[in-house]
């Protein structure tokens, strides 16, 4: 048990430089939100149900962070600061990490029915601040959703997201890049990204992509404008 305790603040420190020590990540809002949220999902597993919301609103009160028991939550979650909404049907893979002020929210069935109406994420998913990810999509491993993106459709393996509604952007740690590099808020753009400043950055990629897709397609028309001289 402590083994796996130090195993999940180790993986913590590597995402995060700022804790001096273990002790340190014991106090944080999402350490203790996981916890209280692994015994509701007992409890609602057992179908406690009322027990389970209690645990919930326990938590929810301490940390303020919203974790249904029901969601489905892999090893070493962390969630970055507070202010987190996560629906009943959401499930969540190994090494995911989340920033404040996201919302992993759910959709009405069209038929009125309960299933699935939540996110899932795979494992390495990172989920930048106030991002919103909406209905049953799936956030295929090591996708990266930029900050106050809004999500309604399935997101590839390795994408990055960025905007409203958040599209797909060809900018450094993608697919392409190193799967152990982690990316901060979700958003490579630069080395000096800045929530702050995400607009700009959000422009700058785009800009990026469409010359990376210029180039692209002046490469493909050059061998026929070749043929045509000859």
């Amino acid at each position: 048990m402590f083994g796996r305790l130090a195993a999940y603040l180790d993986s913590i420190r590597a995402r995060d430089p700022a804790p001096h020590s273990r002790a340190e990540i014991l106090l944080y809002p999402g350490v203790w939100a996981l916890g209280l949220h692994r015994v509701a999902h007992a409890l609602y597993r057992r179908r406690l149900f009322f027990l389970a919301r209690l645990v919930n609103h326990v938590a929810r009160a301490w940390t303020a962070i919203d974790i249904h028991p029901g969601a489905k939550i892999g090893r070493n979650f962390f969630i970055d600061h507070g202010f987190v909404v996560i629906g009943e049907t959401a499930e969540i893979g190994d090494d995911v990490t989340i920033y404040q002020c996201v919302t992993l929210g759910g959709t009405s069935p069209d038929n009125g029915v309960a299933g699935k109406r939540h996110p899932t994420l795979a494992d390495g998913v990172i989920i930048g601040s106030g991002a919103q990810v909406l209905g049953p999509i799936l956030v295929d491993r090591r996708a990266r959703v930029g900050a106050n993106a809004v999500v309604t459709r399935d997101v590839p393996a390795g994408a990055v997201m960025v905007g409203i509604p958040a599209r797909a952007t060809m900018v450094e740690g993608g697919a392409a890049a190193t799967p152990s590099r982690f990316v901060p808020y979700g958003t490579p753009c630069s080395d000096m990204f800045d929530p702050a400043t995400q607009k700009i950055e959000i422009m700058r990629c785009e800009l990026e992509s469409m010359r990376k897709r210029l180039d692209a397609l002046l490469a493909e028309q050059a061998p026929e404008a070749e043929r045509d001289r000859a």
